[in-house]
């Protein structure tokens, strides 16, 4: 069953920031921040006299940060998320793509980045192992000590 956002806001300040894993203020914050770019993406077609194009969505924009969220919080799956919400795993990847698009354009909100290389001066050991295969010394078996001794067994 899908986390909606109709069923957290309910929550008490402490909880919503334990379910969610941001506080209702910040929360607010960041759905003000998809609405205002989506007007402007909305005023931007209309410039070039598009039609709005497309379904309607099926979330909305705070079900959708919700989900986001949900993804960087639980570590869940886009195609267990998917089945949650009754979308497709590819509509829930291009969401979470739309979302934290738009929200690292804000730069309001710190969000999780790939570690970046540090470029002070590092020292490497390097073990080299010699791992050449050598032949083994074995008796060479000659047929004449084995067959006496197995003919000797059978009589």
């Amino acid at each position: 069953m899908p986390m909606l956002y109709s069923q957290i806001i309910t929550l008490s300040p402490t909880s919503f920031k334990r379910r969610v894993g941001v506080k209702k203020p910040t929360y607010h914050a960041m759905v003000k921040e998809i609405k205002k770019e989506e007007e402007r993406i909305k005023k931007k077609h209309k410039k070039k006299n598009k039609k709005n194009a497309g379904r309607k969505p099926t979330l909305s924009i705070e079900d959708q940060l919700l989900m986001t969220l949900m993804y960087w919080r639980e570590y869940r799956t886009q195609f267990h998320i998917g089945i949650d919400y009754g979308i497709s795993e590819s509509r829930v990847c291009r969401i979470i793509k739309k979302i934290e698009d738009i929200l690292s354009a804000s730069k309001k909100f710190k969000l999780p980045e790939q570690k970046k290389r540090s470029s002070g001066k590092m020292s490497f050991e390097v073990v080299l192992i010699d791992a050449t295969e050598t032949p083994i010394e074995r008796p060479k078996k000659n047929s004449r000590h084995i067959i006496p001794g197995k003919r000797n067994a059978i009589l």
